[in-house]
């Protein structure tokens, strides 16, 4: 078996931790103190967060510039818009900084928005929350899709790789195949309130740990 690099040592052993930490909150029945405690808004948990979307941005970004550099400007286009994705994630993870900066909420977000913060995933459209639809269960749903089918269909479905490698999707591993299994059958067995925030900060560990070691690496070469 592959050894796990030092990156992924620090990554999948935050992974770990905060999900033992979670579960012990469960068994031992302390509900409201890992609400109000671990993944208290604008707490560990959610900034946490934050940070390692912005860095897997970083990450994204870096990877841009050496497929510009290669003169691959179509590869370097497509890398640039998920660097953007992920600091939108990363933006609205934290209100866009409205808290830390003391920042007033404008009327149309008061008036449209169920946390009258200056978030887009929170706007309810049409009677509905967002939160609950776009970024909610498609978004969730598209996540999986991303970390566990895609790792297996990878190999197997020419289609499906030549498509990956196109659209410069970097490939998740096994090992993160696992892990997003792991966390989401916690996530649905385990009754905590804000569990979903540890989900998140899940999910941006995943990112980057995926981001610095593609399983398609190849593809982020200079010379393809």
């Amino acid at each position: 078996m592959r050894a796990f690099s030092p990156a992924d040592q620090v990554i999948f052993g935050v992974i770990n931790a905060s999900l033992l930490y979670m579960l012990a909150y469960w068994i031992l029945g302390f509900e409201q103190q890992f609400a109000s405690g671990f993944a208290i808004e604008d707490g560990p948990v959610e900034y946490g967060t934050a940070i390692l979307l912005f860095v897997s941005a970083l990450v994204l970004g870096w990877h841009m510039l050496v497929m510009v550099r290669a003169g691959r400007l179509g590869a370097g286009c497509l890398l640039g818009l998920y660097a953007l994705l992920f600091v939108f994630g990363a933006g609205e993870e934290i209100s866009w900084g409205q808290r830390i900066l003391d920042i007033k909420t404008p009327e149309y977000f008061v008036e449209r928005n169920l946390q009258q913060e200056i978030t887009i995933h929170n706007l309810v459209v049409g009677g509905k929350q967002l939160t609950k639809t776009l970024f909610g269960s498609v978004l969730t749903v598209a996540i999986l899709l991303y970390l566990v089918v895609l790792p297996l269909l990878y190999p197997r479905v020419r289609a499906i790789a030549s498509l990956a490698d196109r659209l410069m999707v970097p490939l998740p591993g096994k090992r993160h195949l696992v892990v997003a299994l792991v966390a989401s059958l916690m996530m649905m067995a385990i009754d905590l309130q804000r569990k979903w925030e540890v989900y998140e900060l899940i999910f941006s560990l995943l990112t980057l740990s995926i981001f610095l070691a593609p399983g398609n690496a190849h593809r982020f070469s200079r010379s393809r």
